[in-house]
């Protein structure tokens, strides 16, 4: 198995993560000044004056490190981390953020397939979702099953609960738009639900688990997948090759690399600066929500993480997988499907980092 980070420590809140190693604080280290007085116990010799000059001169040093430290810390991005599962849980890390939103707020995820799939329970998310005056919204699915038409979408939408605590959009309903990408390796464009066009602000709120066809899913996948119309799931699925037919593509690593390439268009249209990404660790099973029939967990549910750097959340999500106990499962599904590859490519084009301070709020 291949070990993607160093061991990982949620416990403590002084512990931070930064990719594959902790962030340390050059304060630490201060410089100590020798001050050695004469005989006459005020005045100093040349030689004392020497040293108190190159001390000075190494002290500014280190407070120019120091600071140079802190700027570097202050571009990598934060990820926060809570373990209490729980509608107040969700709602102290939203909090967490300090983020404000402007307008109308899309909160994004995933309705779940019917009959028996692991999507978020609305007991769970509706306080979070009714903080922020939410709407919960949704694309259909490209795939058939029981969300591939508006109608039996909705239905299950309401059958799942998601009607009874929130105003509820199916996003193609009326069809659907296109957002460019720019620099894009295998994609110019995103199509997604023409009602995305109705909202300022977004919440991607991702239930983290494992993905038969991209290894795992996060918040990239929740976006690019999620926000996409079924023709515009087609493309991301064949790396831009068609926007029609089966989603079936041999190219793995192209496909997987074009999950982050498509949120890019979704955050240069909205704005970076009006999105957030929650991912909740529960049900860890090796299957995504859109499998109504899917396996059982192999490890304990372990946390809610939340950022502003969608590469950041789920690569942390991604290190607290390979620590935990009973991931042998998870960990051969996303590596045998190049899950990282998404991670690797949206760090490439400038998504976000995968590397990361990891905040414990608990």
């Amino acid at each position: 198995m291949r070990k993607i980070c160093g061991a990982v420590s949620f416990i403590m809140l002084s512990m931070l993560l930064v990719g594959c190693s902790k962030t340390i604080d050059s304060s630490q280290y201060e410089t100590h000044k020798l001050d050695e007085v004469s005989e006459k116990g005020t005045e100093k010799t040349d030689e004392t004056d020497d040293v108190d000059n190159a001390n000075a001169d190494e002290g500014q040093v280190s407070e120019e490190a120091s600071k140079s430290s802190d700027n570097e810390k202050s571009d990598i991005p934060v990820v926060y981390f809570t373990e209490d599962i729980s509608s107040e849980g969700l709602v102290e890390i939203y909090d967490a953020l300090n983020w404000k939103p402007e307008g109308k707020v899309a909160v994004k995820l995933s309705t779940g397939e019917p009959p028996s799939s692991n999507y978020l329970r609305p007991e769970l998310i509706k306080d979070l979702v009714s903080k922020v005056n939410g709407t919960i919204v949704e694309c259909n699915t490209a795939y058939g099953g029981d969300r591939a038409s508006t109608q039996m979408h909705k239905q299950v939408a309401e059958d799942h609960g998601f009607t009874a605590i929130a105003p509820f959009d199916l996003m193609d309903e009326e069809g659907e738009v296109e957002w460019p990408v720019t620099g894009g390796k295998h994609i110019e464009k995103a199509i997604v639900g023409s009602h995305a066009e109705n909202y300022n602000d977004w919440i991607i709120l991702s239930h983290f688990k494992g993905h038969a066809m991209a290894g795992f899913g996060g918040a990239i996948k929740n976006v690019a997948i999620g926000m996409s119309s079924p023709s515009g799931k087609v493309y991301v699925h064949t790396a831009g090759e068609r926007t029609s037919g089966s989603i079936m593509y041999s190219d793995q690593d192209a496909w997987v690399e074009t999950l982050p390439e498509m949120v890019t268009a979704v955050r240069d249209y909205v704005g970076a600066e009006h999105i957030i990404y929650i991912n909740v660790m529960n049900r860890l099973s090796v299957d995504c929500d859109c499998d109504g029939h899917p396996a059982e967990p192999d490890i304990h549910d372990i946390g809610i993480l939340a950022s502003t750097d969608p590469v950041a959340i789920d690569q942390a999500c991604i290190d607290l997988v390979y620590q935990a106990e009973g991931n042998k499962s998870l960990v051969k599904r996303i590596e045998k499907k190049h899950g990282i590859k998404a991670l690797e490519h949206g760090e490439e084009i400038g998504l976000g980092s995968r590397h990361y301070q990891l905040v414990n709020i608990d």
